[in-house]
């Protein structure tokens, strides 16, 4: 059984995502007290008195605004089409505006059920003006400070009703965050096209895509079948050095994106390749590296490049990115899908790498290949190996003394050669043990 989802929708800056983190009791979406911050879909699971749901935060809805703005409210209205209940956020402190009136006129059409939510009612003297909203034709508005948390339970107790049969049993499915799950991120700086690959990949327009740098503010998640299972795609926002982040939501945009890095099992660097490797994207992936993640570069917008500039890119990766070891470089265009399908086979290759179990016999055999080769200094040495665990793949070292970091790694990389697991992260844990 699949969560029943609820679609959290409304105009711009009437608290949809201050809504959203109350009911799930953290911060999750990202609030600023301007118009515009939230632009993708974001997808939460929440749970109320025993029932289970996702929580689908949106865009503001705007009628009549430009390019961009037609994308987040068509982001809004697929979640209002996909949705078992729909929760519309209007603004107590300002009345019914037009905007309002036009959502409400779209949600009428629809059977779906739908629960008018007045939010910012700080206190008794406000809850006047919300009968206002009886005019939208949608019922009796709830009153709802999502600041402060007043009303938030009695909104609930009627949202629970009116879910589908089976939502107090628990999801059958993996949700969006089941630490089992394989993780894929996707980094880079602004405007590269991550949110195109997304969408490519995952088969639907589920990131806004636009031409003005900045667009994603949040991480979104979305889980696809596979060949190999589930996996989990993250798409971040755009990471830009903290020296020129310049106001709080593109700063949590950085935070979220870099706890989503430290959370995947391996991370796609999204590089556009007209502007080759920048001094950004390097460091990026040293920062991506640092987080033991393996990664897998990818060269988007290929397809605009002469011979000429395919050779410099090509030697800009191996001379700027060369500490990464040896990467998949894949060369794509996300815009026309141009190249992406050799994407897949990599990925499973990374998932095959990353819970890949070795006998200990073999384990042993190559330590000791690697001792003869090149003995550690000071006699010190490891008497036995075993793989401890997968996921990825972790190795315990007995030794008479303790091993210097410069030959814990010449080891890290011997292991990896023998077992050809390519740029999948390896922990080397070493014990010592008496002769």
């Amino acid at each position: 059984m699949n969560s029943p989802v609820v679609a959290i929708v409304g105009r711009p800056n009437v608290g949809k995502s201050t809504l959203v983190n109350r009911v799930i009791g953290r911060r999750e979406a990202i609030v600023e007290e301007r118009p515009g911050v939230t632009r993708d879909r974001k997808a939460v699971d929440g749970e109320w008195q025993g029932h289970h749901f996702t929580l689908i935060d949106t865009g503001g809805w705007i009628a009549d605004g430009d390019s961009l703005d037609d994308k987040v409210s068509a982001q809004s209205e697929q979640a209002m089409q996909a949705a078992e209940v729909v929760v519309l956020v209007v603004d107590a402190a300002v009345g019914v505006t037009p905007e309002d009136e036009r959502v409400a006129l779209l949600l009428r059409r629809s059977e779906t059920p739908v629960i008018v939510v007045a939010n910012k009612v700080d206190d008794a003297g406000h809850e006047a003006a919300i009968w206002e909203f009886m005019g939208l034709g949608l019922g009796d508005p709830f009153p709802v400070s999502a600041l402060h948390g007043k009303g938030t339970g009695d909104l609930l107790d009627h949202l629970v009703t009116l879910l589908p049969e089976g939502s107090d049993q628990e999801p059958e499915t993996p949700l969006l965050d089941d630490p089992e799950l394989y993780s894929v991120s996707l980094v880079g700086r602004p405007n590269v096209g991550k949110s195109t690959l997304f969408n490519r990949l995952i088969g639907e327009e589920r990131a806004v895509v636009h031409d003005r740098p900045g667009t994603t503010r949040d991480a979104i998640d979305t889980i696809v079948e596979t060949e190999t299972g589930p996996i989990r795609f993250v798409d971040t926002a755009g990471m830009r050095r903290k020296a020129r982040i310049d106001e709080d939501t593109e700063y949590y945009s950085l935070v979220r994106a870099l706890k989503a890095v430290d959370k995947s099992d391996v991370a796609l660097l999204v590089i556009d390749a007209t502007s080759g490797v920048t001094h950004q994207d390097q460091r990026l992936a040293e920062r991506v590296d640092g987080a033991g993640c393996p990664i897998v570069i990818i060269l988007n917008k290929w397809e605009l490049l002469n011979t000429e500039q395919r050779e410099k890119v090509g030697s800009d990766v191996e001379r700027k990115l060369g500490f990464l070891g040896s990467p998949p470089v894949l060369r794509m265009s996300a815009l026309s899908g141009k190249g992406v399908n050799r994407l897949w086979p990599q990925l499973q290759q990374a998932i095959g790498d990353y819970r890949t179990r070795i006998p200990t016999r073999d384990v042993n055999k190559s330590i000791r290949a690697a001792q003869s080769a090149q003995p550690a200094p000071h006699g010190a040495r490891v008497l036995y190996a075993t793989q401890g665990a997968t996921d990825p793949p972790t190795f315990t070292l007995f030794a008479n003394r303790e091993l210097p970091p410069t030959y814990i790694r010449y080891l890290e990389r011997k292991l990896r050669e023998d077992f050809d697991l390519g740029s999948t992260p390896i922990k080397l844990r070493v014990r010592r043990r008496n002769d």
